[in-house]
């Protein structure tokens, strides 16, 4: 089960297919020329490859455990870990003043996306530190950021993010942790959270929560939350960690996946933690560091859908079995039938749409940072939604291929094709369930009446027309359902009516992921001049994957009505 990063792929998206170009003219970004950011690449896939890529199935068969109120992590994951931090690749889009590399976020997401395939368990850890350490820099304290933000960037001390409680899931106004002031600048914080990621480990020297809880005068709702930091270990005098602090992990969750990730389930019992932010402002500060998360989570989806699609791809060109239909031309191996074909190239069109619309993302943001542009930031917000729900999609379908790829062996543990399924499957969930994606991009992102999405449709038309006459069949798909989703996002905004925009919220998401990859496929397609393996490629997307948006825009136009026809007792009967 061998990982090879995907350094060659980033490449040719840096070059020819995002725009990574825009950056380095930045006065912000002005270093991180396209040779900085492939020896960054270079030198993080060989991390991947050569030591994080072996712990993925150990995590798998030797979860981490709770013992004696101090969780435990699975074998070789403390080397892994320390990997990671000494490489400087946990703080290395963060601020240089505390010790960050002040490299894009782009990078950082290629470096995410290969660390998810090497090993999702343990890579959740410091995904969970980068949050944070972005909370912390819009919204702590300088007292705050001179103190957490070096050992945080360092991988000394590791965060985590507190919201759900067992009555608060999605709903998190309705949490019931609360806060006390001290009188001293500092809060009691009590209440229980579950599902935290990585809530506790032995492989740093601190552990250090974002936890959401309300003040005695905080109004009901979301609008009366504020938000603390919470220290495992409370620091000293000297910002050592110090005392034990009145939290403690209660359990660890028995998961379908993810085993070497610990997600506990937390007690704070007047546990101390700084205020971060303003009071009752808790939700706007979080939302900094859950913004990093789901498109976090996006990059883990594919990310583990690129180990499945490597594995699979293996196991088809080894694996004999059959008369070959191509004869003597075949390779004699199940590679050559239609249908693992069919199988295989989906897999890699799939990741290719995705990890096209994640650096995309990326790169948005870290323009919008260094241009202070707001198109630039209104781009960001419309990528967020898809980027997270589209990525994780094609995690699980390209981790379910992969198991079918392998046939009866797939079902099979020892393959590991089983595994990367049960591990990704998460990933549609949390951050907000894929579904609640969608209901963010139909509602909150469509509130500027479309103008985002009409910005990006214009230059999908605009690439689509230039290109008619080199590549008149492919363009022309791709004009035709990019108008097709115009007329769609226009009905959209004009549901006055929100249930019957969310009825039809997820297909439109996934067919607004479809006209996307095509116009990302189409783009390497012309870089490469319409021959090669990539314009192969985009053909397959063109041609077979794409026209699945008729459908889509169909379902996402129907409104709610027809989900309401039969009442509960009709679906229980």
């Amino acid at each position: 089960m061998t990982y090879r990063a995907t350094t060659d792929d980033f490449q040719f998206l840096l070059d020819h297919v995002i725009g990574y170009n825009q950056l380095p003219e930045t006065e912000l970004f002005e270093d991180a020329t396209p040779d900085v950011a492939m020896a960054v690449l270079t030198e993080a896939g060989k991390m991947c490859e050569d030591i994080l890529a072996p712990l993925n199935r150990n995590g798998d068969l030797t979860p981490a455990k709770l013992e004696n109120g101090v969780v435990r992590t699975s074998p070789g994951f403390a080397d892994g870990y320390k990997a990671i931090a000494e490489g400087g690749w946990i703080g290395m889009a963060a601020d240089p003043e505390y010790g960050g590399m002040g490299l894009p976020l782009t990078l950082q997401t290629a470096v995410n996306d290969m660390m998810s395939a090497s090993c999702l368990s343990l890579q959740l850890c410091p995904l969970m530190t980068q949050g944070q350490i972005e909370a912390l820099e819009h919204h702590a304290s300088d007292t705050l950021k001179d103190l957490y933000l070096p050992k945080l960037i360092s991988g000394e001390w590791a965060g985590t993010m507190n919201l759900t409680e067992p009555q608060a899931g999605s709903d998190v106004g309705a949490l019931s942790t609360k806060a006390e002031d001290n009188g001293d600048g500092t809060y009691a914080i009590t209440g229980q959270k579950i599902f935290i990621s990585w809530g506790d480990n032995d492989i740093t020297d601190n552990v250090c929560h974002l936890v959401l809880a309300r003040l005695p005068d905080g109004a009901p709702g979301t609008k009366g939350i504020s938000l603390f930091l919470v220290p495992k270990l409370i620091p000293d005098a000297d910002g050592n960690p110090g005392e034990p602090n009145s939290l403690r992990v209660v359990s660890l969750e028995h998961k379908m996946g993810l085993h070497g990730s610990p997600t506990a389930v937390m007690s704070f019992e007047g546990a101390k933690g700084w205020l971060v932010g303003e009071p009752h402002k808790g939700m706007a500060a979080m939302f900094t560091m859950m913004n990093n998360a789901r498109m976090g989570v996006g990059v883990q989806g594919y990310g583990v859908g690129e180990r499945a699609y490597q594995e699979a791809l293996a196991y088809a060109m080894e694996r004999k079995q059959g008369r070959s239909p191509l004869g003597d031309a075949g390779t004699g191996t199940i590679i050559d039938f239609a249908d693992v074909r069919r199988m295989l190239t989906q897999m890699r069109a799939e990741l290719f749409a995705a990890r096209s619309m994640a650096l995309s993302l990326a790169l948005a943001i870290d323009m919008a940072r260094a241009t202070g542009d707001d198109d630039w930031t209104a781009r960001a917000a419309l990528l967020t939604p898809i980027v997270k729900a589209y990525g994780t999609e094609v995690g699980i379908l390209v981790s379910q291929l992969g198991v079918q790829v392998h046939g009866g062996m797939g079902y099979i543990e020892e393959t590991g094709a089983a595994q990367h399924s049960r591990d990704v499957r998460v990933t549609a969930i949390y951050e907000g369930t894929n579904g609640i994606q969608a209901m963010d991009l139909v509602g909150r992102k469509l509130m500027d009446g479309g103008e985002a999405a009409f910005r990006l449709l214009d230059e999908i038309e605009s690439q689509a027309e230039a290109a008619r006459a080199e590549f008149p069949n492919m363009t022309e798909a791709v004009w035709s359902a990019a108008e097709d989703l115009r007329e769609t996002t226009e009905w959209m905004v004009e549901q006055s009516d929100m249930q019957d925009r969310f009825a039809g919220a997820v297909p439109f998401l996934m067919g607004f992921a479809r006209v996307l990859g095509a116009h990302y496929h189409l783009r390497a397609a012309i870089a490469e001049g319409g021959k090669g393996p990539r314009s192969a490629l985009a053909r397959f997307h063109i041609n077979r994957l794409l026209p699945e948006h008729t459908a889509q825009f169909a379902q996402a136009r129907a409104g709610a009505a027809g989900l309401y026809a039969l009442s509960p007792e009709d679906l229980a009967s």
